[in-house]
């Protein structure tokens, strides 16, 4: 049972209980996901079952896409909905130009500041579980790029927008930042997914009714692809190059049978070209 499962995750669901049903789904431990999704969040969640989760690293780092809401006037601890609030503030003088203008400035490659609720761990522990636990966490700010923000709508105090970005961009950062800089705190009150390249939130469904895309199908849309003849995959099998692939970079190298059997990448070895296998597809 090999594949990618493109889930539309519900909210009030943590993209580890989605694992864990996935398991249950499949009847296998090997289930892993590209890209933690908070609670609060839904959208787009990708998962590998059997050996596609070795190729999930190539999910993570892709461009992201999301439409969220912005609520100014309210800062929470957690820089969402969820959070503890930490300051009010009347915002019913902000114009639509001052918010055009100060999420303007974070398009671009940014240092960007994370929630304190992040995953990211500080000494072997995430930072949220650090935050629920009472601790004051500062996260040192990180480059990311933020390819787009459109304005969607503005209602008042909430602004709806849509936004392109890098792997580790954090929409609630967003939020914060902007209320920040408008002088009356923000939050964030809502967040879809709709993109984990090149996964669309079109194609997504609950995780009862979805079905697997094979690895070799979800591969190819990744990275070039090579296909291979029976004394070739054996070759790889035992860790041998092959010749050289058309290109450079990491390509998905199929089997006779269509199958996904291996990453290939390309190295010189006493002058010569060749392709090395840098991870192969175990036989089940």
């Amino acid at each position: 049972m090999n594949g990618f499962l493109l889930v539309d995750k519900a909210g009030g669901m943590t993209s580890h209980d989605v694992v864990a049903k996935a398991r249950k789904k499949f009847g296998t431990k090997r289930v892993g996901h590209a890209g933690t999704l908070d609670p609060m969040a839904t959208g787009v969640l990708v998962l590998g079952v059997g050996n596609a989760t070795k190729l999930l690293q190539y999910v993570v780092d892709g461009k992201k896409s999301y439409e969220a809401t912005i609520k100014l006037g309210v800062a929470t601890h957690t820089d969402d909905r969820e959070g503890d609030v930490i300051s009010t503030a009347d915002a019913s003088a902000v114009i639509e130009e001052q918010i055009r203008t100060g999420l303007k400035q974070y398009v671009g490659t940014i240092m960007q500041r994370p929630s304190s609720v992040s995953a990211i761990k500080i000494d072997g522990k995430r930072a949220h579980e650090r935050v629920r636990q009472g601790e004051v966490v500062e996260i040192p700010a990180r480059e990311v790029t933020i390819y787009e923000i459109n304005i969607c709508e503005v209602r008042g105090s909430e602004i709806d927008i849509a936004v392109t970005c890098s792997a580790g961009t954090y929409i609630r950062a967003i939020a914060r930042d902007l209320g920040e800089y408008l002088g009356v705190g923000g939050h964030l009150t809502s967040l879809r997914r709709t993109l984990v390249s090149p996964f669309t939130i079109d194609e997504c469904h609950d995780l009862e009714s979805g079905s697997l895309i094979s690895t070799a199908d979800g591969v190819a849309r990744m990275m070039p692809t090579r296909s291979l003849s029976y004394e070739e995959v054996v070759e790889i099998g035992f860790g041998r190059t092959i010749g050289a692939s058309d290109s450079d970079g990491v390509v998905a190298a199929l089997g006779v049978d269509g199958n996904f059997a291996a990453l290939l990448e390309n190295r010189d070895f006493a002058g010569k070209r060749l392709a090395t296998p840098t991870l192969v597809a175990v036989k089940e």
